[in-house]
């Protein structure tokens, strides 16, 4: 054998011998990732907690690197101070006065879902009926929570934040006046005051926006009560259209107290 095919030959063996070497080195590293595998496994089926952690830290870097692509600043608690809820899961009457108020008011359904759903619960509490609540807050925000009219009156229901200012305390200060529910609470509970002390919806109205004492309330009362009889026949289940003007009964109102601080909102109705 010439040295030239013994330095061949020591090539293809030493070729050989590292070709062989990867492949054991490949196989056992497969075999050890494996048995980690079957190992983590185990581990996270007798303590799910470890699983529950390591799915929260994968979700949270996920999202870190999502923000850094989007340029955002993550809070995953804004879901919590939205006002929204999904319409499909409220009761089939509440569903409807809520995409019958949706439409109307061009607003979306889900913010209108939590507000309807809310005014229900709070109804049945105050003993007043929450289709009536609606109304009110149709007539006097069309749903828009930031509103504010000349006088002062603020948010959804146009509470006088600077007369029923110790109302709010309960909810933060002054500024929840411009949170929908705390407004809503506050609100129904004002219209339940004014009812108790008017005698009846229609004069307790007059109570509320400030008229009591007034020639008129330059049809504010008419106003709340024919969108309130619209919300009770959708709520009945009738087809009604939003732009419908169904008749009236025509209700005798008590006799008004003194007026009070809020009288001046009247001036303010168009």
């Amino acid at each position: 054998m010439t040295a030239s095919n013994e330095i061949l030959s020591g090539l293809r063996v030493f070729a050989s011998d590292v070709a062989q070497g990867f492949l054991d080195i490949t196989h056992n590293g497969f075999a050890l990732l494996g048995l980690a595998t079957v190992v983590a496994a185990l581990a996270l089926g007798v303590r799910p907690d470890l699983r529950e952690t390591g799915e929260t830290h994968l979700a949270g870097w996920l999202q870190a690197r999502k923000a850094d692509a989007m340029g955002l600043v993550p809070d995953l608690t804004g879901i919590l101070r939205a006002t929204a809820a999904d319409p499909g899961e409220l009761p089939k009457q509440q569903a409807a006065v809520a995409f019958w108020l949706s439409r109307k008011y061009r607003v979306a359904p889900e913010p209108i879902s939590a507000l309807v759903a809310e005014a229900y619960q709070l109804g049945v509490k105050a003993k007043v009926d929450p289709t009536l609540i609606l109304a009110v807050m149709a007539i006097e925000s069309g749903f828009n929570p930031f509103a504010q009219s000349p006088v002062g009156a603020q948010g959804l229901m146009q509470v006088m934040t600077k007369v029923h200012g110790e109302k709010y305390d309960l909810f933060g200060g002054k500024h929840a006046a411009f949170d929908p529910v705390s407004n809503l609470r506050v609100g129904v509970r004002v219209l339940q005051e004014c009812i108790q002390r008017a005698g009846s919806v229609e004069a307790g109205l007059k109570w509320y926006v400030g008229a009591a004492n007034l020639p008129d309330d330059n049809g504010y009362a008419e106003k709340v009560l024919a969108e309130h009889e619209r919300l009770r026949q959708v709520a009945a289940g009738r087809n009604i259209s939003p732009f419908a003007s169904p008749s009236l009964r025509t209700q005798v109102p008590a006799q008004p107290e003194a007026p009070g601080p809020e009288q001046a909102r009247v001036a303010s109705l168009s």
